[in-house]
């Protein structure tokens, strides 16, 4: 070789190594249940950011004038509150995290309580209104309020199965929510509530005795919800105790993932929930979910999944619009418009935007179980029928 070649090659590879050491990484951090009662929902909102991450690190990420990569850092909080504390004050300490993603909401409470003096963005997976309206400045709640689901819910059960419901959801803060602004509405619609037990999903697997107590009251309708799989356990026991009315699931637990516990729909036949991501034929979803299946052989996105992903795309372009990474006020400032920026393949849950508050808006689909299937309806349409 020449020496004059040999100088152009070296060249070169000092200005790849260049390259190479000029990109610096982005954190976003996560806080969430990997064992326990609660690991398959936590392991699905981290596989849905991780999904996110692959997707932003296969190209280029410029912010900027600055290259950067994108990475996940992931702790285990149990689902204890406290833990979730200790974990996100290691995250921002230790990692320089911008932003984290907590996806329950006594952890995302326990983080708001030093978030905005941290300089930390709070991404909230729950849909509980609350998260939102304590005037938290640095918190972005990445599911729709829930209580948009109430009036459907008992609207189709109480067409369907009756007017009496028992109350057997889980006992952590986001369930015992779900309950508080259920009983009134289900009230002031001519129900009656006969029987509440709530009970500590996360810690048990038997759930005969609670279930057995609330059946005697004879309910039409049964009030369930926490994680996926207890939330299974809670309806098959039901069953096999001799229940045969319908459920309302609240939607922290996936009518899909409940259906591979109790073997198939059949079970589930009756109740309401929240729309698989898999059971969604719009376009954006179905192209979401065979990406997901390729990458996953065997399993099916959860709305865990789904929207995470979305959160994290999000948190990223809301970065490139505020020029920063380590801004927590700045990227905050974006989030709205980088929800509404974001490219189809990015948003299938097709999320509209933030409201005045900071949580998204979204016309979500709602599940019921009817022969074996379930069939879709667009909230805000049943909203919309009085």
């Amino acid at each position: 070789m020449k020496p004059q070649t040999r100088l152009t090659v070296l060249a070169a590879a000092l200005a790849l190594c260049g390259t190479a050491s000029a990109q610096e990484v982005i954190k976003i951090g996560f806080s969430g249940p990997l064992s326990g009662g609660a690991a398959l929902y936590g392991k699905n909102v981290l596989s849905g950011m991780q999904m996110a991450a692959a997707e932003i690190n296969a190209k280029p990420l410029q912010i900027g004038g600055k290259n950067y990569k994108l990475e996940i850092v992931a702790l285990d909080d149990k689902y204890n509150p406290s833990e979730t504390g200790i974990n996100v004050q290691r995250l921002v300490q230790q990692h320089k995290t911008a932003a984290v993603l907590v996806p329950h909401s006594g952890g995302i409470f326990a983080v708001q309580a030093f978030n905005e003096k941290a300089k930390v963005l709070l991404l909230a997976y729950t849909s509980l209104p609350q998260a939102t309206e304590r005037g938290n400045t640095l918190t972005v709640r990445l599911p729709p309020d829930f209580t948009g689901y109430i009036g459907p819910f008992t609207k189709a059960m109480m067409a369907k199965h009756g007017k009496n419901v028992a109350l057997a959801a889980a006992d952590h803060d986001y369930a015992k929510a779900w309950a508080a602004a259920f009983k009134p509405a289900w009230e002031a619609a001519g129900g009656k509530v006969v029987a509440e037990n709530p009970m500590s999903y996360n810690k048990a697997t038997d759930f005969y005795s609670g279930v057995s107590r609330v059946i005697q009251s004879k309910p039409d309708v049964l009030f369930i919800g926490g994680a996926s799989e207890p939330t299974a356990l809670v309806a098959k026991q039901a069953r096999e105790l001799g229940f045969k009315g319908g459920f309302i699931i609240i939607d922290q637990a996936k009518i899909d993932e409940m259906a591979k516990v109790v073997g198939g729909l059949a079970p589930l036949e009756g109740s309401v929930g929240v729309m698989p991501v898999s059971g969604d034929e719009r376009p954006e979803p179905a192209a979401f979910t065979a990406r997901y299946r390729k990458l996953n052989p065997g399993k099916d996105p959860s709305s865990e999944i789904s929207l995470n992903y979305s959160g994290v795309h999000a948190t990223v372009a809301a970065m490139k619009l505020a020029g920063t990474v380590t801004d927590a006020a700045a990227i905050r400032a974006k989030m709205g418009e980088a929800f509404k920026t974001l490219p189809p393949e990015h948003n299938p849950n097709d999320i509209e935007g933030l409201d005045s508050k900071g949580g998204t808006v979204a016309n979500t689909i709602i599940g019921i179980v009817e022969g074996g299937k379930i069939k879709g309806q667009f909230l805000r349409a049943m909203n919309a029928v009085k």
